[in-house]
């Protein structure tokens, strides 16, 4: 007889390893055939609204891991709501206008731009866009994430657009657009106005020269003889240059240098002469800013006056305390200027070219012309120094060259209108983290106005008509009809036909007397699309709501859509569009760098999932803090995949110990439990406690590292250790082995439905594999509830200190096999001197051999009275030796009583009744 047979094995078809890239995509497929996102909807239907918008990511090219971490992120939460008392609809949603698409379809050589009309250009933008969204859809699907893929949200389909022409008209009648001629940051490579979210900073080599202007009228404070200094690394302005400020409360000196005199601040003096060397300095005189209002110098080239002015926003951090201001190129410069009446002098065009404005430099790149002003500076005698430097300077952050300042008319959202409001609804926002708010607040609280108008082709028109005398027409009968038309026929028309057909049949207006009219053929600021989803989804949509509870987004967002977002809702409805606001890092490589092609260090979600599976990145996720930037590389989505297979070890040990158990008839009611059992469901139930805390406090890291180390240790190490005796052993009714089953299967259903929300694919093919469940799928139920267990704090204290006990008594065990005395824990016997409340604690506590996983234990005494040879700990002393006896051929149990058994004699007594019994 194979006594082998005899023995109650671990059965199950749950395979060890989980084979993800090829089992995911079934699972997928039968989610989709099942349409498990409305079974959960229909489940929930009727429970407290959970709205999570979705930030829409840019309709271009595959998704990187970037967009991975976002969309799993917000898979989690919306799949733990659900499970935990809420509806919670997920809508997707895609942003699909801007210059990337123009971009990638006119170099892509298969079209001609200058063939194509606006309109007809504009088609082939619209297919190219619903092309890479049918793409990311895929690969955001195979990600396992779960939400109306059939029905998402685009900001360039027809509901969309015209419900956010009447956001522009809301804010437009609350007198918050209007059209100025300022300085903007401009694009030369994009040939476009850009808003500050769409900056970005990079290091740049620019020439740093000081320039001398000649005093022409020196108003009574200066004689005429001296030369004001400016410094600059902008040579390209100087052409631009009407004025020169100073600040009105700082001291400024005339310094007889080397022979000529120059005006500069009093305080720099001394680093000036080191910059130019000067060996002979006196100072002349002193005077305050103010006194020096309104003195005229000589442009150092052109002539034309450089009139002195007053500036708060001069300071003494670099440079001379004498700030060239070009008008038309700066953000300050033209604010000054403005109260000084200067021109608002902008003599490069949209292509970063000089006009006939700046004579002698006409044609001329901007940058190209830094040399050539340079040297015209030289050739006058102006140029007192040059340099150059490297420093941060700002980039367009799609096309990652330098941008400009511009003077150009545009349209504005005027944020000081309303930044009051602003800065109240940002206080009622619940930010994660918490600086979130901080960085808002500081981002809104100095922002005069945001451009929105663009000048591109691709994007929703700014629906605004010009009358004969150049005035600006924006009625709610304008907006309404074109919303309206929008709605019908989409913005295309905007581009398909004249001013007049756009307007509603016999409109007048006072500005055209004789009925002609003209159209604005600008577009809206991408963000001005995105920014208005709270009204074009948020408001439209019956199964969602406004606010949205939560917005989560990577936290360049803070500039972008929670501010657009922002500004948009509380320009049109006094409050914030969230009622919360999460924000992530960004996925760095392995050491911490950016990810870059050129380095080669990225890693493709498409090619993880190709290897690994969907879980594996998804675990990845729940693992990092994602609050801050995070890591990721093959060695670390390798050391993720080994925790992953703990996990689905740990299950596929517990559903092959289940393989005989109907939860129906074999269950164990909780009173019959052993006590190390209910220690078990108590541990089982601080997990509940703990993971479910860590979900609503969106802290997934929490939860991963805690279902790891309870799969590692409460169960591997511990409880499955020491009930695999039981469980192999003692045949398959017995009490005591239907109690391990009741609670291995209480946990396999709670750490399940844990699990869930992160590995769905994965729990997904447990829930198949599990006996008695009614639910079709473990999206279909809730998250685990906490038993209540009598005595449950005394339980927990006493097994914690028992554990403790049984932590020495394995690392006695394992020295002694280190030392050759013992082969396997079960050869050996263990003699015990604990202390007095040590051994008060092992002589109520059962089976010590089970516990100890030995032969024999044998308490010999107190802890002072152990011999010297004794292995000395803290709870007790151990002496371990080999135990006395033969091994049993069943169990492996060595004891004496093996071979009293004639008809088995290679059994122990234990055995030979669990056989006869059976």
């Amino acid at each position: 007889m194979s006594y082998k047979e005899t023995l109650l094995m671990p059965k199950t078809d749950f395979p060890m390893k989980g084979n993800l890239p090829n089992k995911e995509p079934k699972i997928q497929e039968k989610w989709d055939t099942e349409n498990i996102y409305q079974k959960v909807q229909e489940r929930t239907k009727g429970r407290p609204l959970f709205v999570l918008h979705d930030g829409p990511p840019y309709a271009n090219g595959d998704i990187h891991i970037g967009h991975a971490e976002n969309k799993v992120l917000k898979d989690i939460i919306v799949r733990y709501k659900s499970m935990s008392g809420y509806h919670a609809p997920y809508v997707p949603g895609w942003d699909t206008h801007g210059l990337p698409i123009e971009t990638a379809l006119t170099k892509s050589g298969k079209i001609d731009r200058k063939k194509l009309s606006v309109a007809e250009f504009r088609k082939l933008c619209e297919e190219y866009a619903l092309k890479q969204i049918d793409r990311q859809r895929e690969q955001f699907k195979r990600l396992g994430v779960r939400g109306d893929w059939k029905h998402p949200y685009i900001t360039l389909t027809k509901d969309y657009e015209a419900r956010q022409i009447k956001v522009f008209g809301e804010m437009a009648k609350k007198g918050y657009i209007y059209k100025d001629k300022k300085t903007v940051y401009w694009s030369p490579s994009s040939e476009s106005a850009l808003a500050e979210a769409e900056i970005e900073y990079a290091d740049k080599r620019s020439p740093s020269i000081y320039v001398s202007f000649k005093v022409k009228d020196g108003k009574g404070i200066l004689n005429g003889d001296e030369q004001i200094v400016i410094w600059t690394t902008t040579p390209w302005t100087i052409p631009a240059n009407l004025g020169i400020a100073v600040h009105p409360d700082y001291d400024y000196s005339v310094v007889n240098a080397n022979g000529k005199k120059y005006v500069v601040a009093k305080d720099l003096i001394d680093s000036l002469a080191k910059e130019f060397e000067w060996t002979d300095v006196a100072v002349e005189k002193t005077f305050k800013g103010k006194e020096l209002e309104y003195v005229e110098a000589l442009h150092p080239f052109y002539d034309r006056i450089s009139l002195v002015i007053l500036g708060e926003h001069v300071t003494l951090d670099a440079g001379t305390g004498c700030v060239h201001t070009a008008p038309g190129h700066g953000e300050d410069d033209y604010a000054v200027g403005k109260k000084y009446n200067l021109d608002i002098l902008c003599p490069v065009d949209e292509k970063g070219v000089f006009t006939s404005e700046a004579p002698g430099f006409e044609g001329m790149f901007y940058d190209k012309a830094n040399k050539t002003v340079t040297e015209k500076l030289e050739e006058t005698g102006a140029l007192l120094k040059l340099a150059f430097i490297t420093h941060s300077y700002p980039h367009d952050w799609r096309t990652k060259k330098p941008i400009i300042f511009r003077a150009t008319e545009q349209w504005f959202a005027s944020i000081k209108d309303f930044r009051d409001d602003l800065l109240e609804a940002i206080k009622q926002v619940k930010w994660h983290p918490a600086w979130g708010e901080t960085r808002i607040h500081n981002m809104v609280k100095d922002r005069e106005d945001w451009c929105i108008s663009r000048q591109r082709a691709w994007g929703v028109p700014i629906p605004v008509f010009y009358g004969e005398d150049g005035e600006p027409i924006i009625t709610d009968e304008t907006i309404e009809h074109v919303s309206n038309l929008f709605r019908e026929h989409g913005s295309n028309i905007w581009f398909e036909k004249d001013a007049k057909d756009l307007l509603p049949e016999g409109f007048t207006s006072e500005h055209s007397p004789n009925g002609e009219f003209r159209k604005e053929m600008d577009i809206m600021d991408v963000w001005f699309d995105s920014g208005s989803s709270h009204q074009a989804v948020l408001a439209e949509r019956d199964e969602l709501t406004w606010p949205a509870d939560l917005y989560l987004e990577g936290s360049d967002q803070y500039r972008g859509w929670f501010n657009s977002s922002l500004s948009t809702s509380v320009a049109v409805t006094g409050k914030a569009p969230y009622k919360g606001v999460i924000s992530h890092g960004f996925v760095l490589d392995g050491e911490g760098r950016k990810m870059s092609k050129s380095i080669g260090n990225t890693i493709i979600p498409n090619d993880v999932m190709k290897q690994l599976g969907a879980d594996i990145l998804r675990l990845w996720v729940s693992s990092v803090d994602y609050q801050a930037d995070v890591r990721v590389s093959d060695k670390i989505l390798k050391q993720v995949a080994e925790v992953y297979r703990k996990i689905r070890n740990t299950f596929r040990f517990m559903l092959g110990n289940l393989h005989d158990f109907d939860p129906l008839n074999n269950r164990v009611s909780l009173d019959e439990l052993s006590e190390i059992d209910r220690y078990m469901l108590i541990q089982l139930n601080e997990l509940i406690e703990k993971v479910t805390k860590a979900y609503d406090e969106y802290q997934f890291s929490t939860i991963y590292h805690a279902v790891h180390n309870f799969c590692t240790i409460e169960l591997s190490a511990f409880y499955l250790d020491i009930a695999k005796d039981t469980l192999y052993i003692e045949k398959a009714n017995d009490p005591k082995r239907r109690a391990i089953q009741t609670v291995l299967y209480d946990v396999l259903l709670a750490l399940a439905k844990l699990l869930t929300p992160i590995l769905p694919h994965t729990m997904e093919e447990v829930w198949e594999h599990t006996k008695g469940v009614k639910e079709e799928s473990v999206q279909l139920t809730d998250m685990p509830k906490v038993q209540q267990i009598e005595n449950h704090q005394e339980i927990k204290n006493k097994w914690d200190q028992l554990i403790a006990i049984r932590d020495e008594v394995l690392k006695a065990l394992e020295e002694a096999r280190n030392e050759k005395l013992i082969g396997k824990s079960l050869t050996a016997e263990v003699i015990l001197y604990p202390t007095d409340e040590a051994k008060a604690l092992l002589e109520k506590a059962g089976s010590l051999e089970q516990l100890f996983i030995v032969s024999k234990v044998n308490i010999a005494g107190n802890k002072a009275g152990a011999p010297h040879d004794a292995k000395s700990f803290d709870h007790v002393n151990i002496i371990v030796k080999q135990a006395e006896g033969e091994t049993c051929e069943r169990c492996w149990m060595v004891t004496p009583d093996v071979g009293q058994h004639e008809e088995h004699p290679t059994l122990c007594t234990r055995c030979v009744q669990v056989l006869e019994e059976a």
